[in-house]
This record gives structure tokens, C-alpha cells and sequence, in this order.
């Protein structure tokens, strides 16, 4: 256990130590400044000469959500298409079938919005074309759109006043060429040369060592494994996602996927400390957002380690924890980091059975996607944070009887509706969903749906309402992770989740950045002696307790009837 430890800690120092210059990096890119990257500056071009995009050309923040949300929907149709014609068009050696039109809906909108959020079988359920040309392709362009949103907003954190605020296609590219497709070329690389596939060739056959017949399913995996984890995507190119051997071979690769998963939220934000001149305050967010994500990690780390008490009442010893779903190759400590670190992060990703972790676990990564503003997604993580950042920022205004500002702008009404609103909606979408699926499986039990409602569950209580929470928590936070208890294949949870993916993805970019938009055309005030200061430990204790209680008032209830209650039933 003590090396399992030195592990999870060696991890997540690998991961910072490459974050806090590789933060620079970005931001020097995103500013446009020479950098190390600069040999990509072809491909850019190319790229912005083939979409006749005028890269000098600023468009205020109404135009860049246009352009965001347009292109958006093109490739909803685009992967749509494919999806439901995948079983006639080439590679396909396996044979594979078309998705059922409710299927193709939820998976072109999950791809899409970065959430990966899967109702089929990874190896089983696409063709070697769609896993390429919709789902790698879809993991790029969506990881891009969130780090374009970022960059949205960085002009009302500047002291010029302006309606501009770049233009989301430059940010877009740049993201791409510069950071998503070098990045992910290195870790194809490594998992590629620790024995991930990496080839267009159909099934391969083997004689298990009990002499059964097996067929495995190969392709091009570790190009998509690479990005969904760089670009916190998520989803698996096999059904058991990284628990897979093939997907996740050894020690050594689940490092990496986990490095990868975990270092770009944390470069976003230090690179937005460069690109506005204010790295104390990006030091702040780090601060705050370490701390919750250290919070939620401790008690899984020490909940898995001590197994299950079910079974220790038993008599039964545990000597290696709560080994139920996890991997042998990984052990329960590091399956534990990573089951917050997907979570929190909102990759999605898994190494292990979440459905199988104790119940102080679940209620752990439940409470990573319900905050949602721990590290985040790339570039959607600080969006995340910035609602919560207003809210902060007007509160501790009335409680010194000042009126509130950020950078200098007053934060008005308008700003702290749009926050409170976007804030809302998540406790909307999530107990809202989950008390229909309840209300359904209570009423109509049988039902003709695709799949009967009393098929839904595979467990009774407690346990199945949390299936039920953490499957609309977890549409709803963009991640895509689930407790694969649910049997969520059917037309109702394709449908209600795809609708959830779609306004937990949107709204969350459009409220931070219509606030931004407001706020840099306002009237810059020079910073005084009396003005709040955003950078200093007591305003992220603040902001810290703002998220805190947001999130206690907000979803309490919902998990006092799933894992909370399964957790003191055990004891």
C-alpha cells in the first residue's frame, strides 16, 4: 500500500511540474507571441485559408458565441449521418451495425459537447471509420471549443474597455495545431510502444489459457485514447474503457492517461495568470480548486484502502482494500485517485468500476461533478469557476458595504442574475431528471418503452437512485463516467441525457461569457486602497465556501437518498 501511495503522489507532482511551465507556454501562444510551437504556424494557416478565416479580424463576444454554437451544430449533423450509416460505409471489418436513430442522437451529442458520455459498447457499437472520423474527430474539435470559450473572456480581465473579444476561430485552430495534436501525437506514442493497437486490422484470435477461443478487437486505439484523455473527453475505445488491457496496458500508461487527463485544466489556468498579467490571482484558483480536489480525493484514498466494512463484519480480511471492480495491475489507490480525478477533471475515464466503489467514494465523485469547478474540463473548468467568482465577488461587496467589482468593473445586476441563473441550472437538470426517472420506474414499471423501466435498475434502495443521480450528474457535468449498473441503452435515457448534455455543455459557456462581455464594456475604475482584492487567500476562502455551500444547499438532499444513505446502512 505504501508504494500505491508513493505512486498516486509521484503522479500528481509529475503533473504539476509539467503544468506550471507548459502554462506559460500556452499562454504564449494564445497571445501570439514566438514560442516553441511556431513550426506549426503552416498548418494554421492552411487551416484558416481552407474555413476563409481572417485571422486579424476581432468579433465582439455575440459574434464568437454565434460562430461557437453554429459550428457546433454542424457537427452534430455531420456525426449524426455517419452514425446512423456507419454499418454500410468502409472500415468496418467487423461487421459492426448502423445506430438506432435515439443511439446516433445521444452519442453525436455526447462527442460533441465533450462529455463521451457512452450507451454502447466502444469496440462493439462503432466502426474503425466512426471511431475515427466522428469520434477522434469530435474529441479534438470539442476539447478546442472549450479552450476557445476561455480565451473569451480574457479581455474583461483587462484594463481597456472593449465590445471585442478576439475571434473564436484563431483560438480554435490554435488550440488544435498547437496544443491538442502535438500533445496527443506523444502520448499515441507512448501507449502505442507499451502494446496499445494502433492498426486499421480486424479481430484477433487466441487460445485462452483454459482453451477457449477468444476474439479481441483491435484498431486504431491509441490515437483516440491519447486525445481523450489530453482533451478531457473521456469515453473508451473499449467497452471497459482503461480498464482494458489493451487500452490501459501497464503501471506505466495508467501514469500517463492519468498525467494527461489532469494537466491541461490546470496549464489553462496558469495560462490565463500570463495572458492577463495577474499570476497571483491564477495561483488563487489553483489554491481553491487543490483544496476541494484534495478534499474529495483523501476520503476515497482512505475509504478504498479500509475495504468494505460488509464484508469485515464477516470476518473476513482485506489485506489489499476494497478490490471489488478494481484492477489487480493498479491496485485500489491508484484506482481511487483516478476515480476523482475523472470526475473532478470531468474526463470520464476509468480504470475502474465506479458502480463497485463504496458508497463514501460515490458520494466523493458525485460531489466532483456536482461543484464541477475543481480543475474542470480544458478551458470549462475556470468557466465553471467564473459564475462562482461573481457570485463571490457580490456577496463579499455587500458584506464590506462596497460596491462589488472584478478587475476593476462593477458587477451589477445583470452579471449576478446571469451567474445565479447558469449556477441553478445544474440543480435543475440533475434532481429534475432524476426525480422523472424515479417517477416512471414508480408509476410505470412496465411501460413500452424500448426497455421495460423495472429493467432499468440492476439494484434496489439506495444504490439504484444513485445510478439514477450519478447518470444526470454526470450528462449534466460533461463527464460521462457512469455507475454501469443502470441500463441506460433505451430510448428514455438516450433522449433525456442528450437534452441534459446539451444545456449543461451550452449554458455554462454562454452565461461566463455573455458576463465577460458586459464587463469589458464597461468603464475601467483603476485599482485603490479600498478595492476588494481577488488575489489574496481570504477572497479564495471566500469563493471556496461560496462553491461549497452552492453545492450543499443545491444537491444535499439528493445525495442523503442515494450514498449517503447507502453508507450508513453498512456500518
Amino acid at each position: 500500500m505504501n508504494t500505491e501511495f508513493i505512486g498516486v503522489v509521484v503522479t500528481y507532482l509529475i503533473t504539476l511540474l509539467l503544468a506550471i511551465p507548459l502554462g506559460k507556454l500556452v499562454g504564449k501562444i494564445f497571445r501570439g507571441e514566438p514560442n516553441a510551437l511556431d513550426f506549426m504556424a503552416p498548418l494554421e494557416r492552411l487551416i484558416f485559408r481552407l474555413g476563409g478565416v481572417d485571422p486579424k479580424q476581432e468579433m465582439t463576444w455575440k459574434q464568437n458565441l454565434v460562430a461557437l454554437l453554429t459550428i457546433n451544430a454542424v457537427w452534430f449533423v455531420y456525426a449524426f449521418v455517419l452514425l446512423l450509416t456507419q454499418a454500410g460505409l468502409p472500415l468496418n471489418p467487423d461487421g459492426n451495425p448502423n445506430m438506432t436513430p435515439d443511439q446516433a442522437f445521444n452519442t453525436a451529442i455526447s462527442f460533441m459537447v465533450n462529455c463521451d458520455l457512452q450507451h454502447y459498447s466502444g469496440e462493439s457499437g462503432l466502426t474503425y471509420l466512426t471511431q475515427t472520423v466522428v469520434i477522434n474527430f469530435l474529441m479534438f474539435v470539442s476539447a478546442a471549443t472549450g479552450m476557445a470559450a476561455l480565451m473569451l473572456i480574457v479581455r474583461s480581465f483587462l484594463p481597456e474597455k472593449t465590445t471585442l473579444s478576439g475571434n473564436f476561430y484563431v483560438y480554435f485552430t490554435k488550440a488544435i495545431a498547437r496544443i491538442l495534436l502535438p500533445g496527443s501525437l506523444i502520448i499515441a506514442a507512448i501507449l502505442a510502444f507499451n502494446g496499445t493497437p494502433a492498426s486499421f486490422e480486424g479481430k484477433d484470435q487466441f487460445i485462452s489459457m483454459q482453451g477457449d477461443t477468444v476474439n479481441v478487437s483491435r484498431g486504431p486505439a491509441a490515437g483516440l485514447i491519447a486525445i481523450k484523455h489530453l482533451g478531457t473527453n473521456g469515453g473508451g475505445y473499449f467497452g471497459a474503457n482503461s480498464a482494458h488491457p489493451l487500452e490501459n496496458p501497464n503501471y506505466v500508461t495508467n501514469m500517463v492517461e492519468l498525467i494527461g487527463q489532469v494537466m491541461l485544466p490546470i496549464i489553462m489556468l496558469f495560462a490565463l495568470g500570463y495572458l492577463i498579467n495577474r499570476k497571483r490571482f491564477a495561483w488563487t484558483v489553483f489554491g481553491v480548486m487543490t483544496t476541494g480536489f484534495l478534499l474529495l480525493v483523501t476520503p476515497t484514498l482512505m475509504t478504498e484502502f479500509h475495504g468494505n466494512p460488509a464484508i469485515a463484519h464477516l470476518g473476513v480480511v482485506q489485506p489489499t482494500g476494497a478490490m471489488e471492480g478494481k484492477e489487480v495491475r493498479f491496485g485500489v489507490l491508484s484506482s481511487a485517485y483516478w476515480s476523482i480525478a475523472t470526475t473532478v477533471i470531468s474526463t470520464g475515464s476509468v480504470n475502474s468500476m465506479h458502480d463497485s466503489s463504496m458508497a463514501l467514494s460515490g458520494s466523493m465523485q458525485l460531489l466532483g461533478m456536482m461543484t464541477n469547478a475543481f480543475y474542470g474540463g480544458c478551458g470549462v473548468g475556470f468557466l465553471n469557476y467564473y459564475y462562482y467568482l461573481i457570485i463571490a465577488v457580490f456577496i463579499s461587496g455587500l458584506m464590506v458595504g462596497r460596491t462589488p467589482e472584478l478587475f476593476g468593473r462593477k458587477v451589477e445586476a445583470r452579471e449576478i442574475k446571469i451567474a445565479s441563473l447558469v449556477a441553478l441550472l445544474s440543480t435543475l437538470l440533475v434532481k429534475g431528471g432524476t426525480a422523472i426517472a424515479s417517477w416512471i420506474i414508480v408509476n410505470y414499471p412496465n411501460a413500452e418503452w424500448s426497455v421495460k423501466p423495472t429493467a432499468w435498475l440492476n439494484n434496489p434502495g439506495s444504490h439504484g437512485f444513485s445510478e439514477m443521480l450519478y447518470e444526470f450528474t454526470s450528462a449534466n457535468a460533461n463527464n460521462g463516467s457512469g455507475f454501469e449498473g443502470l441500463g441506460d441503452g433505451n430510448f428514455f435515457w438516450n433522449f433525456s441525457t442528450g437534452i441534459v448534455m446539451l444545456l449543461g455543455r451550452f449554458i455554462p459557456i454562454i452565461g461566463p461569457v455573455a458576463i465577460a462581455g458586459l464587463l469589458a464594456d464597461k468603464k475601467y475604475v483603476p485599482e485603490s486602497a479600498g478595492t476588494l482584492a481577488t488575489d489574496t487567500p481570504t477572497f479564495g476562502l471566500m469563493t471556496f465556501a461560496v462553491i461549497i455551500i452552492i453545492t450543499a444547499l443545491s444537491f444535499f438532499p439528493a445525495l442523503a437518498l442515494g450514498p449517503l444513505a447507502e453508507y450508513f446502512s453498512l456500518k
